[in-house]
Formats: structure tokens, C-alpha cells, sequence
């Protein structure tokens, strides 16, 4: 990493690192006011209607009174990482170096806690900005492991997030994924394989495979991100964990006959480790 502060000069500090001193002065430019409003209201469009592309994105967003045209919406939506969940034709093979694996959970009946994670990544409008929210949930319990706040798509936030739910909960039998390169990546299928954790991924285009976190995402956008204007990542994440604190320890569930999902977490592991 480039250090500014550090006596060796940053010419030298790139040479090392083989890293272009462009890349290192590059300021990116910042996001207009104007897409910051496309952006949310994509994000919430896209919550109330999956299915839609950058096409009935554009028209759905021409009904609010935004003319835009579809290739703009379309660069918004790929810089969100969302895209329309129908079920597609494989038309392109994975990365080389990445491993999808199979989808484990068809036919299974998930009633106790540490049986089956899973994780999933979401965009979050912020006052000036966005930036990305990944959360580890317990499928049984409906319960919020960990979950971390990134201004970039790479692995490391996923790969902080599991670690975290790996130290506080112990391991799972299964980890359920999309098939996104965070989760496919090499670095976070390790951390999984050396717990001897076994890997399931969703088919392509099927979101109703982690339905569970798809609900999350719905809920924590309605009733936290929505009614606030996160000033930064820090500012975000200050709220999401009393959010989240909510959300498990004082929030009934009716799909868990209005226990929370911290009664069921608990109860349900305890049920587990005595057979």
C-alpha cells in the first residue's frame, strides 16, 4: 500500500509495487447530484420490481418524471451492482480462477441456528455518495451475524464480515452465496474450505435461492437507510449497528411465530449441540 507519509518517495513506493503514479494521484471525480437521485431510486425501484432491466428502469423512471436515457441507466445500475433477477440462459463461463459450486440447500429442512449462512451484498444511498453493505445471517433464525460497510466492490469487506461471524458464532454446516466474484474469489472460498464448510451458491439469476437476506434488504432500506441520510460510511455504520441490534434482539418476526430472531438463534443451537 502507498504510504504518503512514509520517507521514501512515492515515485519509489510505485516503482516497488509496480503500480502507475497516475493511478496514485487520481482524484476520482464526484458523483452529480442528479445520478445520486437516479441512483436511489433505482435502488428502490429495483426492490419493488427485480425483474426489471436497464429498459423498463429507464421507463419506470420516465412515470417519476427522470428522462434519462437506457445507457445511462444502464452504467448506474452496473456501478450499483444490480442487474434484472430472471432466470437466464449461461452465456459466459465463470473466471478462470474462480470455483462456482452447486447449490446445496433444494429439499432441506433448516430448523436449528449454525446449520446454514448465508451473505449477500446491497447498494446504500448516502447523503453524498453510496457505498455497499454486506451482511452473514443465520438462515434458521433470521439473525444478523456481522455485516460491514465498503466504497468498493472487492472481497476484503465480505472476507471481514465472514471472519467475524466465524470468531463471534462459531462455523456453520453450509455457506449459501450468489455466484458474485466477492464470494467466488479464491480468498473467501478458502476461509471457508479451511473450517471444512461447505460451499453453496445460487443458481444464475435465482434470487429466491437466498430469499431470506433478499427480505433483509427490503427491511433494512424501508425502516433504517430510507428515513436517513448517511453523512459518511462511518455515520452508516454508527446506525445500521443499533439497526441491527433492533432488528435481533427486540424485533418479533411473524415468519418466526413472533419470536426475535436472537430467542430462535439461541433456543435453536442449543437444540442442536444436545443431539
Amino acid at each position: 500500500m502507498i504510504n504518503r507519509d512514509d520517507p521514501l518517495p512515492i515515485t519509489k513506493q510505485c516503482h516497488i509495487l509496480e503500480l502507475s503514479r497516475s493511478s496514485v494521484y487520481y482524484m476520482p471525480a464526484p458523483l452529480p447530484d442528479k445520478d445520486r437521485e437516479l441512483m436511489r431510486l433505482i435502488d428502490e425501484i429495483h426492490l419493488e420490481e427485480p425483474y426489471l432491466g436497464s429498459r423498463g428502469m429507464k421507463s419506470a423512471l420516465r412515470i417519476r418524471d427522470h428522462k434519462v436515457g437506457r445507457i445511462h441507466v444502464r452504467t448506474l445500475m452496473r456501478k450499483m451492482g444490480i442487474e434484472a433477477i430472471y432466470k437466464k440462459p449461461r452465456l459466459s463461463k465463470p473466471h478462470p480462477g474462480h470455483t462456482v459450486y452447486p447449490y446445496l440447500l433444494r429439499g432441506l429442512d433448516i430448523t436449528c441456528a449454525n446449520t446454514v449462512w448465508c451473505s449477500d451484498i446491497t447498494y446504500i444511498p448516502m447523503a453524498r455518495g453510496f457505498c455497499y453493505l454486506v451482511a452473514v445471517m443465520d438462515w434458521a433464525s433470521r439473525k444478523v451475524l456481522s455485516f460491514r460497510l465498503s466504497n468498493t466492490l472487492d472481497a476484503s469487506f465480505c472476507i471481514e464480515a465472514l471472519e467475524e461471524a466465524l470468531q463471534k458464532y462459531g462455523t456453520p454446516d453450509i455457506f449459501n452465496t450468489d455466484q458474485g466474484s466477492q464470494f467466488t474469489s479464491l480468498e473467501f472460498t478458502t476461509v471457508l474450505l479451511k473450517r471444512d464448510i461447505k460451499i453453496s451458491m445460487d443458481g444464475q439469476g435465482r434470487w429466491r435461492d437466498n430469499v431470506f437476506i433478499e427480505r433483509l434488504w427490503k427491511t433494512v432500506k424501508y425502516q433504517e437507510v430510507y428515513l436517513k441520510a448517511y453523512e459518511s460510511i462511518s455515520h452508516g455504520r454508527k446506525e445500521l449497528t443499533k439497526f441491527f441490534d433492533r432488528y435481533n434482539m427486540r424485533r418479533p418476526h411473524q415468519g418466526l411465530n413472533d419470536r426475535t430472531p436472537d430467542e430462535v438463534y439461541w433456543s435453536t443451537l442449543k437444540m442442536m449441540d444436545a443431539v
